[in-house]
């Protein structure tokens, strides 16, 4: 009972015991009737309700927010059906893709009722018709869907699932506003062979771009050694700055074969001759010790 009703039937019922003691009881008694049909006849609806009211087995009329009144006995609220966006979480367990994958999908309708007259009149319990249609569509969907594409086309899965409750609860008075697949679980087996395939994926992208940089490095090395036999001072510099590179970071001794110095001043090695022949014995290799 709210709040303005149920003042008034205090009301009444305050003036029927103080007529009764004051008056006569007859005047008590008109009191305590209009009191129990006050009761029986004024509703209040609030904003977000819809009273659906049946008279003598049809429909009568359904009120909106605010008072009104009803006649008693005659008339009967079958439902009171609230209009705020509502949300039902829904699930398929151990549904088949496919590509016959197993999955578990759990998933989240918003809804409102737009007609309060159909939802009550149409359907015996809008509310379970609702759960009960949104488990057989979301099954359809991933029957008629690849497993991949339900993975990565989540988007568009929840478009396709929207549309088609939507067109099933239409003539129930119910619109259904979005639907979300929250998760998707598959069997841990098969978690294991995609994370599998990932990684060989990424070994084979790996490769291939290994095998490009090497052929590039490739490329530029036929290039520098083009210009080098060109240009032999440029092979020296080369040279001496790659010594300096070795040990500009920290001291340290190099032991470098004299041929090298040679092959560094090609004047100096025509001048003085890199090998020495002391008594039959083998070419003796002279070092140089370069310190940084």
């Amino acid at each position: 009972m709210n709040p303005v009703t149920s003042f008034l039937v205090v009301a009444c019922l305050l003036a029927s015991a103080c007529s009764a003691y004051w008056v006569n009881s007859y005047l008590a008694f008109l009191f305590f009737v209009v009191g129990i049909v006050i009761a029986l006849s004024l509703k209040m609806a609030n904003a977000w309700e819809k009273y659906v009211i049946l008279r003598l087995g049809k429909l009568q009329s359904v009120k909106g927010a605010g008072l009104f009144a009803m006649i008693p006995i005659i008339d009967n609220v079958i439902a009171i059906i609230d209009v705020r966006i509502q949300t039902t979480a829904f699930n398929a367990e151990e549904a088949l893709t496919r590509d016959t994958v197993p999955v578990n999908v759990d998933a989240i309708i918003f809804w409102h009722v737009h007609d309060a007259e159909k939802a009550a009149l149409a359907t015996t319990h809008y509310r379970e018709a609702i759960d009960r249609v949104a488990q057989t569509s979301l099954r359809e969907m991933i029957g008629a869907s690849m497993l991949g594409s339900l993975l990565s086309e989540r988007k568009e899965a929840d478009e396709l699932l929207k549309d088609v409750i939507a067109r099933k609860t239409a003539p129930w008075g119910i619109s259904v506003s979005s639907v979300e697949i929250r998760d998707v679980a598959i069997p841990v087996a098969l978690q294991d062979a995609m994370s599998r395939q990932a990684q060989a994926e990424r070994e084979k992208q790996a490769r291939v771009i290994l095998g490009s940089a090497e052929a590039a490095i490739a490329g530029k090395f036929v290039e520098a050694a083009d210009t080098y036999a060109g240009h032999p001072a440029a092979l020296q510099l080369r040279a001496m700055n790659i010594i300096y590179e070795t040990t500009k970071e920290r001291g340290a001794t190099i032991l470098i074969p004299s041929t090298m110095i040679d092959s560094l001043n090609p004047p100096a090695a025509t001048a003085i001759p890199a090998t020495h022949d002391k008594g039959g014995a083998g070419p003796e290799v002279s070092w140089s010790k370069v310190a940084a």
